[in-house]
């Protein structure tokens, strides 16, 4: 290498170096998201806000304590198909981050063996001092021959782009976003399998409740039906009692095979959850075995952004967005490359490997600076703010909705238990009716009708505290779901 190359590769190397601090694009803020202290309906004292708790930093298998329904969700978080292809694309993401910090290195090939052959005029050549060789002979061709002009070479080639705007940088920054986003996708999908299979299996012990509710009342409207035939053959009611209690009877029974056939299917759909084929699942307890508080712990809404995966998830997409702002626009200014090249070269395949006479090696320093190119840098520049703009909504509606979904869910949780105190007092009452209406039409005081009457109401009233008691179990779940627990 002579005094002017090495020269000018030092240039360069303190041209990279002073100005290797110059950063495009701007570093990633927050935007504005106007969350506020609380929760409507919700009161959080002040000087607690900073350590206040909620009911997501509890990992799923202390929050939920049913053994049977601990062991569906672990089964699922190990075997389901979705979160198996999440933790693919954490390992496509990662390798998308060691090739972003791959890029600060220099590129190296080598080739290891070449040979080029040139077949040129004669008149090619300004003088016999450029050097040819003719196959097979030296000197001079014929007038009527081309020159055959041959090389043999090994090389080693090197490529370096100095990061002087810190396009490398918002690369890496940017990769390094999306690596984190695959992470916050699984915790959604584990969030959301969670939450899926704990509804499925209080649905499951809804059912079980709603087929015992309708075979106690096919039990006891079948003695009714049994009291007014024996009615009917002292001549005390006519044929249309039996058969207005018999239809009442069979309201009852049409409800056993529908709620079976749901309970399969729910079964089915708990066990396509968990990456396993149809079949049967056991429940160690029944929906009554189940008491809710009143109240859960829900914080305060500034911890949904730590807390809830597709909050985490899209600002992590704002931040990608936000380097590649940053990428598109150190594409507009100079890069600074070097290039070196060293080897082996020869003419002859005889002198191929005549060391030191056969060595080179060269040393090219270059800034290259886009001057027009169609608007296409422009453009890309523009597109990327406009992303990043759009990134930024993306986010806050995020925040928003996140919001309003643990607003809802409080709600729920209030106004159920309001709704469960005035079902259990239809029940209580419904009860005593049906047992009043039996006394009396055995005692000759009340008809058949009112027995009837009774009866249905008692079927409807129990089947509607079951479906709260349910609601109020799903309820539950989706609070601690809105909350962002689950992944833990």
């Amino acid at each position: 290498m002579n005094q002017i190359t090495r020269q000018t590769a030092l240039v360069a190397v303190i041209c990279s170096l002073l100005i290797a601090s110059c950063k495009v694009g701007r570093d990633y803020v927050r935007p504005e998201t106007g969350l506020t202290d609380t929760f409507r309906g919700t009161v959080v004292d002040e000087s607690a806000l900073d350590d206040s708790v909620n009911i997501a930093d509890i990992p799923w298998s202390d929050f939920f304590t049913d053994s049977i329904l601990t062991m569906l969700i672990d089964s699922a978080i190990a075997n389901n198909f979705d979160m198996q292809v999440a933790l693919k694309n954490i390992e496509i993401a990662n390798q998308s981050v060691r090739q972003s910090r791959a890029a600060f290195f220099p590129q190296v090939g080598a080739e290891l063996a070449g040979t080029t052959h040139q077949w040129r005029s004669r008149d090619y050549y300004s003088s016999p001092s450029s050097g040819w060789y003719e196959r097979g002979n030296k000197g001079t061709p014929p007038e009527n021959l081309y020159v055959l002009q041959s090389q043999y070479f090994s090389s080693i080639d090197m490529s370096w782009e100095l990061d002087i705007w810190g396009k490398l940088r918002r690369q890496k920054e940017g990769a390094y976003a999306e690596y984190l986003q695959t992470f916050e996708a699984r915790k959604a999908i584990q969030t959301g399998l969670v939450a899926a299979i704990a509804e499925g299996y209080y649905n499951l012990l809804t059912l079980d409740a709603q087929l015992e509710v309708a075979q106690r009342n096919l039990r006891l409207n079948d003695s009714t039906l049994q009291i007014v035939k024996l009615q009917r053959d002292a001549g005390e009611v006519s044929s249309l009692a039996i058969q207005q209690t018999e239809s009442q009877k069979l309201v009852a029974a049409s409800l056993i095979p529908e709620l079976e056939q749901q309970i399969a299917i729910e079964e089915n759909a708990l066990m396509a959850l968990t990456g396993r084929m149809p079949d049967g699942v056991y429940r160690s307890s029944a929906l009554t075995d189940w008491h809710m508080q009143e109240t859960y712990d829900s914080g305060v809404p500034l911890q949904l952004l730590a807390n809830r995966p597709d909050v985490r998830e899209a600002e992590l997409a704002l931040r990608a967005a936000n380097a590649e702002v940053g990428v598109a626009q150190a594409y507009r200014y100079p890069t600074l490359t070097i290039e070196a090249s060293g080897g082996l070269n020869a003419m002859l395949p005889q002198n191929w490997f005549n060391i030191p006479g056969a060595l080179f090696g060269g040393l090219i320093s270059g800034i290259t600076q886009p001057i027009f190119n169609g608007r296409k840098l422009k453009t890309q520049h523009e597109v990327a703010k406009l992303e990043r703009d759009k990134a930024e909504i993306g986010f806050q509606r995020t925040v928003m909705g996140a919001v309003h979904e643990v607003t809802n869910a409080l709600v729920m949780i209030d106004k159920l238990n309001e709704q469960l105190a005035i079902a259990q007092q239809r029940v209580a009452t419904a009860q005593l009716g049906v047992k009043n209406a039996n006394l009396l039409f055995k005692s000759g005081e009340a008809t058949y009708l009112e027995v009837i009457t009774a009866q249905g109401n008692a079927l409807n009233s129990e089947l509607d505290l079951v479906s709260v008691k349910q609601e109020q179990l799903t309820a539950k779940v989706t609070l601690y779901k809105a909350l962002g627990g689950g992944w833990k």
